[in-house]
């Protein structure tokens, strides 16, 4: 008996495919290229650029246009305006007459310097005075004396040309009517002459003498009044011995011990004046070329704001920085004390509607020739041309526009790169 085989019961199952399968192998597929799409051109960004520098070790900025303020920021501290040292105008022994942060008062006496040579000189000269005044009152009597005796000769010798001339008129009269000689009257033309010769000198001495006289008259006042003006600067530097207070304020060092032997032009003693404060600070090198006298200030400390201006800049630059004084606007604060701390603010400069971005390191890094203006996550080298720099801005003059991102920190890892990819 032979066995069927199952060809005459198999069938062919039709292979059934789930629609949810399908979806999801739809879904994958879609996203895989979606994947592709957004991870192929970052892949070819990051192929092009070369290198890769992740964002957060980057600072990043915006280029705006706005207000620039060109300022510097400084801390400084209270100094007296006026703090004058005064000084020994002779040696001598000094006595002081104040301590060390009294009050003192204009054209007070700080300290009395004996000097007996000073003293003795003075008195010396003021002899010379009076014997120059002497010598030129003798001068004056002596000149109206001889000017007296030229007065008497010109008058001889004019009142001797007339009578010279009388004796001459009457001989010509008796000689016309024969009573003399021709002789007779040429003696008496000869004497004439000689008349008219002698008021002629008369007259001439007495001008000239009369000058002589005005000459050494002068010459003695002149000499006497030299003297005199020499006594008077001995009496002030006599005076000067007596050392005063050129302001009012309070003392500040003394340079010497009571009843030092100091010479002359020996520092003595300061005096602070604490009506007129200023403030000192110390601006670097960099900025000092652009510091002016008059450029205004904002002072701040205490809880307080006042207004300033720059008063003086020093020609010395000591350690990279210039020591520049600050005033104050208007009154003077009354609660400031000298050294005292506060924070100033020196306006430079301040301008409208000018391009600028965040100052970073970028520019000391590129020493201003070329930014990284990221595009699409990759940051492009670009020549700039920046101008002047505040605290937190710099002037952008070409290369950038408004809206430009710039990495204004961290480009040192960049090594000068072309283009670099920035990942997140």
């Amino acid at each position: 008996m032979s066995i069927r085989d199952t060809s005459a019961t198999d069938r062919i199952i039709e292979k059934r495919v789930s629609k949810k399968k399908l979806a999801i192998l739809a879904g994958a597929g879609v996203a895989v290229l979606l994947l592709l799409v957004w991870l192929v051109p970052s892949a070819w960004r990051l192929f092009s650029a070369g290198s890769s520098v992740s964002a957060a070790r980057l600072q990043i900025a915006t280029v705006e246009r706005g207000p620039f303020v060109r300022d510097i920021a400084a801390d400084g501290r209270v100094v007296a305006a006026v703090s004058p040292t005064l000084y020994a105008t002779a040696g001598g022994a000094v006595t002081l007459r104040v301590h060390a942060g009294d009050a003192v008062k204009k054209g007070q006496v700080l300290a009395v310097i004996d000097s007996p040579e000073l003293t003795s000189k003075l008195a010396q000269e003021e002899n010379n005075a009076d014997a120059a005044k002497v010598a030129y009152q003798q001068a004056m009597i002596d000149a109206r004396q001889q000017r007296s005796k030229l007065q008497e000769a010109y008058e001889n010798a004019r009142i001797a040309e007339q009578s010279a001339a009388r004796d001459l008129k009457s001989y010509q009269l008796a000689f016309e009517k024969g009573a003399v000689s021709k002789l007779e009257v040429d003696r008496y033309h000869d004497a004439l002459e000689k008349a008219q010769i002698a008021l002629k000198h008369a007259r001439d001495n007495l001008g000239m003498d009369n000058d002589s006289l005005n000459f050494e008259v002068e010459a003695k006042k002149l000499a006497a009044q030299r003297q005199a003006l020499l006594v008077k600067d001995l009496q002030r530097q006599v005076d000067d011995l007596n050392v005063r207070s050129p302001v009012d304020g309070q003392v500040g060092q003394l340079f010497i011990a009571q009843t030092a032997t100091v010479g002359k032009d020996a520092k003595l003693l300061t005096v602070v004046d604490l009506s007129a404060l200023e403030v000192e600070v110390t601006v670097p090198e960099s900025f000092a070329r652009d510091l002016a006298a008059g450029m205004p200030a904002d002072i701040s400390g205490n809880g307080r704001d006042w207004k300033g201006a720059v008063s003086a800049i020093s020609p010395e630059v000591v350690n990279g920085e210039v020591v520049a004084r600050v005033r104050f606007e208007g009154a003077k604060p009354s609660e400031l004390r000298q050294n005292q701390r506060l924070s100033v603010r020196i306006i430079l400069d301040k301008r409208e509607n000018v391009l600028t971005v965040a100052r970073g390191s970028f520019v000391d890094e590129s020493g201003g020739r070329y930014a990284y203006v990221v595009r699409d996550g990759i940051a492009y080298k670009t020549p700039v041309t920046l101008g002047p720099s505040s605290i937190d801005k710099v002037e952008i003059l070409q290369g950038l526009k408004a809206g430009d991102k710039v990495v204004i920190s961290g480009t040192d890892s960049f090594n000068g790169a072309a283009k670099v990819a920035i990942s997140n």
